[in-house]
């Protein structure tokens, strides 16, 4: 991540990083090493040997510093300037934490150049700072927490020193302190910086910094017991203007005005502040009290304007779990209880809110010398995890297989895995708490490195959500390493809190083809919330998104700066990957205050839609954004084909462009087509048989209802194809859409004969050779059209067939007569065959019993001139009974009539 909104058109900002990092590096080793007597929990231990680690004692902990109120304010601010020492990518980790109490002294606070006693103290990289008390007012500071930009050397004016600012001030904390902001600028920080800061502005305190770096209940403001005091304020930016770029503040209190100035896009969640003021691309905020007014432009902004996301409450959100210590000198875990339609903070001065307290006994406080063996030994026993700070580099994953488990990382310690695995899975449970640690891929690809949920994982609760809050994940950058895709979640009602996954733009094993990965963020599972979600740089799509009932509120992306061509970066033939994909299939999904961002290092390329998605009335964004940053290339669309371009033909402000609401009210109905199988009636105006296949579309999903009605009736739905009955037939067709828009009706008139006629076939013998076959057929639809016969098997080749006028005679030798019949329409009977044998005798058929199709046959004699044999056969269906009687007593009466008149 790095925006640069004001600098020289030809400026590499990433060249410039390598050029302020090293003098940079050097006065933070000087100071590092000047106060290093403070690390690793001395600020709380006397000189001399470390305390022995203590699982239930944090100031034991490694690379942990426990203050009191009891200790020097020189003392807190010499150990405060030991852990910020660290630089971008170093493995050094550090928590600070504030045992209840007040601490400097108030007596500077109207002017903070002659401010005395003061807690005064910048948070570094992998620095976390918190209080220990139930809310924030159980810890009062009286001074500054504070994060400054970082300026490029060299340069005339500070108002230049833009690159890198305060965008790549990632990987720290604040949180559970009160603070009465009295600021003046620290000597480490105006060591490594060209123009020294002066002090801040009376009840002003600084937080100037981009991604992984929250504010969370904190309560700023003025001395309580100051009466007229004014109000605290609070600056997202730079004393010379320098940029930042994606904050994130939640459950916090801000009594004065929040100043965002050139702060590019913020996210402020469930909190309270007294006003805001300003805002340059993407400002969102939800459940915060005071928050500005919903104002969102559509095209372009016009000069000045303030994008601004505003949702009175946050649907769904978790607060991260805490370390606090009570009354009575036992430290505890709180871990807060989920909210619905959260709005403002959920602590007051003495109470932590909803939740759960969870006594150290029941956790596993584990150092980086400790095995994966033992850590998963440990989970699979009942215990929660605290992972103290540093780096835990693990052949395996830890693995979290029990409903409820809290994971708490301290001072941004980080999981490596070395073997290709995930860094850690969460098995398929519930109410798991994830919280306060970074991942980072290993050199062997990982083809996951965070996964919440088995494929195809069922277990999850709306009341009690798993939760990922401040969880980081990064692929290069300390070091190489690739990976498929940073996090998935598999399990339905997954809550995502302030949530960064980055493919290293910057810093080591960096490259398009050195630390490759895929997806940055997949979600599998329904009703997953993502509040404060930032992805990054990955080489397809940031954020692929399959399950139902999705909601995002505030997103930040940049595509990938590294692209070597348009050819190695299509999807499909599509320009480029969209950062944000809905998958076709999803139902529901809502996403609010999304801004994409392109910066390509290499000239041609182009990503055609920031954001790709089904068109659905409930499959919703609102207020989307892209922006052109700098180099080569651009984006054409916001959404799908819609909103304007941001890119290199535009300049600034048209290099910005945005997009209110997405998809529009559908107001266009279905259009409908209805194709045949057959399209022609034969000449005398009959079809065979016909199957009718409607086919709709519509701009939205999901797909318009088919309905089809036959000859005026009911209308019915219609899933597929319709066959026309028999018959002479209207058939019409309809479609109707989610929006109740009805498409022009389509019809279809025609009649239809699809079934072969009968044929019927009787034998008489008058003695040898005078054996007569009479044919006769019926046909219940169109009409019998002729009758055909043929001597002997009509399986031979070239055989011809005779139209049937009279009875007929076989030839002498030849004593098979085979028939069939045709009907209007032009269906054709099955062939049927009829034998005469001479002297023969012909078996006779049940008459009380249907034949099969074929030949039905009743002996009445035994053949030549003094017998006789009557035969019946059909074609196609079984002789009906009572023709088959009829004719059985036609052929008795018969031979009785011959015998009387042989006795004669």
């Amino acid at each position: 991540m790095t925006h640069l909104d004001i600098r020289r058109p030809d400026t590499d900002h990433r060249r410039d990083r390598a050029a302020w990092r090293e003098p940079f590096i050097g006065s933070l080793a000087a100071a590092a090493a000047a106060t290093a007597l403070v690390l690793g929990g001395i600020g709380a231990a006397p000189a001399g040997a470390a305390p022995a680690f203590d699982q239930a004692d944090p100031s034991t902990w490694p690379n942990v510093s426990v203050l009191d109120p009891s200790m020097s304010t020189d003392a807190i601010n010499t150990t405060l300037a030991a852990a910020s020492g660290e630089t971008e990518f170093s493995m050094g980790r550090h928590a600070v934490f504030f045992k209840p109490g007040t601490y400097g002294s108030d007596a500077g606070q109207a002017d903070p150049s002659t401010a005395t006693g003061i807690v005064n103290g910048t948070v570094g990289f992998y620095e976390t700072v918190a209080g220990l008390g139930p809310s924030p007012d159980g810890v009062h500071i009286n001074g500054a927490l504070h994060v400054e930009p970082y300026q490029a050397p060299g340069t005339q004016n500070p108002w230049e020193n833009q690159s890198p600012g305060s965008l790549d001030t990632f990987w720290r904390s604040l949180s559970n302190v009160q603070i009465n902001p009295i600021q003046q600028p620290t000597a480490a920080q105006n060591a490594q910086n060209v123009f020294t800061y002066g002090q801040a502005d009376a009840h002003q305190l600084r937080w100037a910094v981009s991604q992984a770096a929250p504010l969370r209940r904190v309560d700023i403001q003025s001395n309580p017991a100051g009466g007229t005091t004014p109000a605290a304020n609070l600056t997202l930016f730079g004393q010379y203007g320098e940029q930042a770029s994606g904050g994130f503040m939640s459950d916090s209190a801000v009594s004065g005005t929040v100043v965002s100035g050139s702060q590019q896009q913020f996210y402020t969640q469930d909190s309270q502040i007294g006003a805001w003021q300003g805002g340059v691309w993407n400002m969102v905020f939800s459940g915060t009290q005071g928050a500005p007014a919903q104002s969102f432009p559509d095209g372009r902004a016009a000069v000045g304007a303030q994008p601004t996301t505003t949702l009175p409450t946050t649907p769904t959100t978790r607060d991260a779990p805490f370390l606090t210590l009570g009354a009575d000198g036992a430290y505890s875990v709180f871990v807060p209880a989920a909210r619905t339609n959260a709005s403002g903070v959920q602590w007051t001065a003495t109470s932590a809110g909803a939740g759960t307290a969870l006594p150290l006994s029941r956790f596993f406080v584990a150092q980086p010398s400790d095995s994966i063996q033992t850590v998963n030994a440990a989970l699979a026993a009942g215990k929660d995890l605290i992972l103290t700070p540093g780096v835990y580099q693990y052949g395996d994953a830890i693995r979290v297989t029990r409903p409820d488990t809290v994971v708490l990382g301290l001072g941004m310690a980080a999981i490596t895995p070395t073997n290709g695995t995930a860094a850690l899975t969460v098995g398929d449970v519930s109410g798991v708490q994830l919280s306060g640690f970074t991942v980072d891929a290993g050199a062997t690809t990982s083809d996951v490195l965070l996964q919440v949920g088995p494929t195809g994982a069922t277990s999850g609760s709306a009341t009690d959500p798993t939760t990922l809050t401040d969880v980081f994940v990064r692929v290069g950058g300390p070091h190489a390493g690739s990976a498929g895709t940073g996090i998935e979640v598999n399990s339905p009602n997954t809550v995502l809190d302030d949530i960064w996954v980055w493919r290293a733009d910057h810093g080591s094993g960096v490259g398009w083809t050195a630390n490759t990965g895929v997806n940055g963020l997949v979600v599998n599972g329904d009703d997953v919330t993502a509040d404060g979600l930032a992805v990054e740089h990955w080489q397809q799509n940031q954020v692929v998104w399959n399950g139902d009932g999705g909601t995002t509120i505030f997103y930040q992306s940049e595509i990938p700066y590294d692209v070597p061509s348009q050819a190695a970066w299509m999807d499909g033939t599509e320009n480029g990957y969209a950062s944000y994909k809905v998958a076709d299939d999803v139902a529901s999904h809502h996403a609010y205050g999304l801004g994409v961002y392109s910066n390509f290092d290499n000239p041609g390329i182009v990503e055609e839609n920031a954001i790709d998605t089904p068109r659905n009335a409930n499959v919703r964004f609102t207020d989307a954004m892209t922006r052109f940053l700098a180099q080569n290339g651009g984006i054409s669309h916001i959404i799908d084909g819609e909103g304007l371009s941001a890119d290199t033909t535009g300049g600034d402000p048209t290099s910005t462009a945005y997009l209110s609401s997405f998809p529009g009210l559908d107001t266009t109905a279905p259009t409908l087509t209805v194709t045949p199988s057959t399209t022609q009636p034969n000449a005398a105006g009959w079809y065979r048989a016909v199957t009718l296949t409607p086919t709709a579309s519509d701009d939205f999903t999901p797909a318009a209802t088919v309905e089809v009605q036959v000859d005026g009736g009911a209308w019915t739905p219609l899933t597929g194809a319709f066959t026309v009955p028999d018959g002479q037939h209207t058939v019409a067709f309809r479609a109707t859409d989610a929006a109740d828009n009805v498409s022009a009706v389509q019809t279809w008139s025609g009649r239809v004969d699809s079934s072969a006629p009968v044929v019927q076939a009787a034998v008489r013998d008058q003695g040898t050779p005078s054996v007569s076959v009479t044919l006769a057929a019926t046909d219940a639809g169109s009409g019998v059209a002729g009758i055909e016969y043929t001597f002997g098997d009509p399986t031979t080749a070239g055989t011809t067939w005779t139209a049937y006028g009279s009875a007929v005679t076989p030839p002498s030798g030849s004593r098979t007569v085979s028939f069939r019949a045709t009907d209007v329409a032009g269906n054709v009977s099955a062939v049927g065959s009829i034998a005469v044998s001479d002297g023969a005798v012909v078996p006779v058929a049940d008459p009380s019993t249907p034949a099969a199709a074929g030949t039905v046959a009743v002996r009445t004699g035994s053949g030549g001139n003094g017998g006789s044999a009557l035969a019946f056969t059909g074609s196609e269906a079984a002789l009906p009974l009572g023709i088959g009687s009829a004719l059985l007593a036609a052929g008795l009466l018969l031979m009785v009539l011959r015998r009387r008149r042989a006795r004669r």
